[in-house]
């Protein structure tokens, strides 16, 4: 399984953007696709995930602001990121997460939010 993960960008404080997560090799039906990000100094930490069903969770820090979602017919989840803080800078990684197939991770996409 392959992830490519893109979209990333500066933007403003209270901007808007769409991270891409395609995979390769295998399906989003079949496993649950996670946001995990990572700041300088900091530890990697989740930011949101979509299952296999469908079913979303968010941490607490984005609820409200971000959405995750999935196109199967073209194997991609979506992080659709607004009201962008300061705070939300790092680089945002997907990982594919499948009983039978293991995790995958991909390369990552830099998110830098500065006015």
């Amino acid at each position: 399984v392959q992830l490519q993960a893109s979209g990333g960008g500066l933007v403003q404080p209270g901007g808007s953007l769409r991270l891409s997560c395609v995979a390769s090799g295998s399906s989003v039906r079949v496993a649950n696709v996670d946001w995990y990000r990572q700041a300088p100094g900091k530890q990697r930490e989740l930011v949101a995930g979509i299952t296999f069903a469908g079913s979303t969770n968010y941490a607490d820090s984005v609820k409200g602001r971000f959405t995750v979602s999935k196109d199967n017919a073209r194997n991609t989840v979506y992080l659709q990121m607004n009201s962008l803080e300061p705070e939300d800078t790092a680089v945002y990684y997907c990982n594919f997460n499948s009983l039978a197939l293991g995790t995958y991770w991909g390369q990552g996409t830099q998110v830098t939010v500065s006015s």
